[in-house]
């Protein structure tokens, strides 16, 4: 029997590359990638995919330029502005997995907007990674535990998974990288255990529908011992 994706995560690499081989700004290398997010969001959705992450911002991208941080910043609320009428509308729930207490006001209400007029859709649930790491969020949940007093013979595996950012959410299946890299560079560290990765070559702007299918093929094929 094949298997079925249920949870898709994808870290979107390659937007910098894609405009420097294009000759371009890394800001169009950005808004090209923003774009392509509403296309993968719709073509996961036809494929009946009930979860995507996406790591947009991570713990990390604080370190390059003020001026290309102040711009994804800005992007991001700009992406709310321009899709979340459409998204929600096409069924889809937006959620936003991280440390947003850094950001605007003016972004973490746009946030906290799209989360409350998409929570009670259930056609896909996107949930968009912002000021996140894998070690971050995992020393949070530990930090989480020790407030609430936990003793060490009451902390299972299923506890930790409940103190995390992802609670309720499945553990990806499928995991694809673009533009080439292989590794996780953070992503869903704890949730991505037993996750099936899957390469790219194409930058994050190019990816298409042809590679997503590829992908998925390949996923069907694989055997997913888990362990046993």
């Amino acid at each position: 029997m094949s298997n079925k994706v249920v949870h898709l995560g994808i870290i979107m690499d390659g937007n910098r590359r894609w405009a420097a081989e294009k000759g371009k700004s890394s800001m169009e290398g950005h808004i090209a990638g923003a774009r392509k997010v509403r296309e993968v969001v719709r073509w996961c959705s036809k494929r009946d995919i009930g979860y995507l992450t996406l790591y947009a911002f991570s713990t990390e991208n604080w370190k390059r330029s003020k001026a290309e941080v102040a711009f994804l910043i800005k992007l991001i609320g700009k992406f709310l502005d321009e899709n979340l009428k459409e998204f929600s509308k096409e069924g889809g729930q937006m959620i936003f997995i991280g440390d947003k207490s850094p950001f605007p006001e003016s972004l973490k209400r746009r946030i906290d907007e799209a989360e409350i007029i998409t929570r009670n859709n259930e056609k896909i649930t996107v949930s968009i990674l912002l000021n996140y790491g894998g070690r971050a969020e995992i020393t949070a949940a530990v930090k989480k535990l020790v407030e609430n007093n936990a003793k060490p013979e009451e902390i299972t595996e299923e506890l930790v998974a409940e103190s995390l950012y992802t609670a309720g959410i499945p553990d990806p299946d499928l995991i694809i990288r673009t533009s080439g890299e292989q590794r996780l560079s953070n992503f869903l560290l704890w949730q991505s255990a037993y996750s099936e990765l899957y390469f790219c070559r194409n930058h994050w702007p190019d990816f298409s529908e042809k590679d997503l299918d590829k992908a998925l093929e390949e996923f069907s094929l694989r055997q997913r011992r888990l362990g046993k």
